[in-house]
């Protein structure tokens, strides 16, 4: 494990979801280890202690995971460029760079999940790690629920959020066994929050959620307008961009899902109009329908679709608010 490429829960050999007890008992074992006065390497015991400091100080670790950080500053695009199975290029590219092995069999959304790293109990007991995740957290479908947010808990948006996830549960994830709805990010490039994030595989979509009238809607990539007047999406671009930076070995895309009020996933009718050449694609605005055919082709099209992706799962998992 180099200082390149570990997190700091990697570094103490913790679990994400460890205690202060346990960062200080992994700490200690790891200091004896790498301590340069014990044989180790000064490099390696600095990484260590910066690695205790941050996550035994509640206001640097609520930020470090927050951040989605893996590592050391600058070892993303490291980590990425290794990664076997990247599926860039980035979000609504047409382009495919689905990596395909001519000695491999290929994979299917509808495939058992895979865990990557595998749960591996001996392999875990002969290197003296641990997973950076429980295998019964990592195994869950659905991770958290939409919730108040400071002060005020703005009903309204937590029931859209709340369809949302039922959508997701009901319709996509039965067909997607490796897929992890995460609800409730802190978003790595404002203040704001990721409503919810699914991943499979190599692939994150980002979804923002509206309830509005029914009706035909137009959407050209820029504004979505109805009846002469322009309404103003959730602000996802920015967003999808930072988490493409942060997560340089996955595709990212964002969703807005515009659900009708009686529950019609048909309702309201989203068209596309006056598309420029210049437009973005990296943005989706579709009904409830289209959400659930949009994510299943996304998703699918992955070069591992059953693959849980356990280190960016955890990554994932850190950043709830």
């Amino acid at each position: 494990m180099t200082e390149s490429s570990s997190s700091h829960y990697e570094v103490l050999r913790v679990a994400v979801t460890a205690t202060d007890k346990e960062i200080k008992v992994a700490y200690r074992r790891a200091a004896r280890k790498a301590h340069p006065d014990h044989g180790g390497d000064a490099a390696a015991f600095r990484q260590v202690t910066a690695a205790y400091e941050t996550l035994m100080d509640p206001t640097r670790r609520k930020a470090y995971d927050r951040s989605y950080a893996a590592g050391t500053a600058g070892n993303a695009a490291g980590a990425g460029a290794a990664e076997a199975h990247f599926d860039a290029p980035a979000a609504g590219s047409h382009a495919s760079a689905t990596v395909h092995r001519t000695t491999t069999p290929r994979n299917t959304a509808g495939d058992p999940p895979v865990y990557v790293p595998p749960y591996d109990a001996a392999a875990f007991e002969a290197s003296g790690t641990v997973p950076l995740i429980p295998f019964a957290q990592a195994s869950r479908q659905v991770h958290g629920t939409p919730r108040k947010r400071g002060i005020f808990g703005a009903e309204a948006r937590i029931q859209r959020e709340l369809r949302t996830v039922q959508l997701i549960t009901r319709q996509v994830l039965p067909a997607v066994p490796a897929a992890r709805l995460v609800n409730g990010l802190q978003s790595p490039a404002d203040n704001s929050h990721i409503d919810h994030a699914l991943l499979s595989g190599y692939r994150l979509a980002l979804i923002g959620s509206m309830l509005l009238p029914k009706g035909a809607y137009a959407w050209d990539g820029l504004t979505l307008k109805h009846g002469g007047r322009s309404i103003a999406p959730p602000q996802l671009a920015h967003v999808v961009r930072a988490m493409q930076d942060i997560f340089p070995e996955l595709n990212v895309t964002g969703w807005t899902v515009i659900h009708s009020a009686d529950g019609n996933l048909h309702e309201p009718v989203i068209d596309r109009h006056r598309r420029t050449a210049s437009t973005s694609e990296a943005i989706q605005v579709v009904n409830a329908a289209g959400l659930v055919r949009g994510l299943k082709q996304f998703l699918s099209s992955g070069p591992t679709p059953n693959t849980v992706n356990v280190s960016v799962l955890a990554r994932l998992l850190r950043g709830m608010h």
